[in-house]
């Protein structure tokens, strides 16, 4: 049986992996690419090292469709999703092609793996923390992604084994304090979302007190997002909610940090999200080394005999 992880690259549309690999070639060689008259089209094999221990693996579907499109191909020694161990240097992959084709791809295929690898790790570590404490909602991410680069971050979320949340604002409604003052009440806002989305999408509406909350339920609102919530007032206005709408699901976020993520898990709350999964999120250091050929290694080894 496939992994969840397997699953996860799975949803990605082969067209969708085409299009961005050649948008993030482009963008890196518009025009001529000087330096690969240097090394020509030789076949070569390079060897790609992750260098930062306890890392989760992900965007392999990204990277190597990047290179697929350069005429080289990837064998990953690790599989989507894995953990890499405590070694310092931890052999991930191997790359062969041409010479100049592997270094074109170098740069925007590492961009993607150290991007999405650690988004991966962030959640991992986020979604551990929620098991081990009993907890059984969802930890998720937000809107606040790289533009141009959603799909690569939300499909790290994936691997990480966090919700996306929602893909953008044709999904899931969101109504947050702006919409409410725009449209004059949340009743209002509520009933005008409806009349456009209908039954196929549940409708959320961000509050900033268990009245407004109340309010959103009353209208019809899916989800009410308890924002910017001390814990000990999430909980207490969660549990209000709860018991008055039982088939309400409560959302904290706001302020919710890796520190303090413990803080808000609670049997009433049923979603937590967190913008620093991906803003501000450490990456994963990688890098792609390109395998001497044995003459200069012979050529090395005779120089070093000589001299010793």
């Amino acid at each position: 049986m496939s992994s969840p992880c397997h699953l996860a690259a799975h949803s990605i549309p082969p067209h969708t992996l085409t299009r961005l690999a050649r948008e993030w070639l482009a963008e890196d060689t518009p025009n001529f690419d000087p330096a690969g008259v240097c090394v020509g089209s030789r076949e070569v094999e390079a060897r790609l090292l992750c260098k930062t221990p306890h890392s989760v693996l992900a965007g392999s579907p990204f990277f190597t469709a990047v290179f697929n499109e350069l005429g080289c191909t990837v064998d990953w020694i690790h599989e989507e999703g894995a953990e890499i161990g405590s070694d310092a240097i931890t052999l991930t992959a191997v790359v062969k092609g041409p010479a100049r084709c592997l270094l074109l791809g170098e740069r925007p295929a590492l961009n993607c793996l150290a991007r999405a690898s650690g988004i991966a790790t962030r959640c991992s570590q986020l979604r551990a923390m929620a098991t081990e404490a009993g907890w059984h909602g969802e930890v998720a991410g937000t809107r606040k992604t790289t533009p141009g680069f959603r799909l690569v971050e939300k499909y790290a979320m994936l691997v990480g084994r966090v919700s996306m949340h929602r893909q953008d604002l044709s999904g899931m409604v969101m109504l947050k304090d702006n919409h409410i003052w725009a449209s004059g009440s949340i009743t209002q806002a509520v009933e005008a979302a409806r009349s456009v989305c209908g039954f196929s999408s549940k409708i959320e509406v961000e509050c900033r007190s268990a009245e407004e909350g109340r309010e959103a339920a009353g209208a019809g609102a899916d989800i009410i997002m308890l924002d910017n919530f001390k814990p000990q007032e999430l909980h207490v206005a969660a549990q209000a909610l709860k018991e008055e709408f039982p088939s309400l699901q409560i959302e904290a976020s706001g302020g919710v940090t890796p520190e303090n993520l413990a803080s808000y898990f609670s049997p009433f709350v049923d979603i937590i999200s967190l913008g620093c999964i991906t803003q501000g999120c450490p990456v994963v250091d990688f890098s792609l080394k390109v395998k001497k050929p044995a003459v200069l290694v012979q050529a090395e080894n005779c120089e070093n005999n000589t001299k010793s």
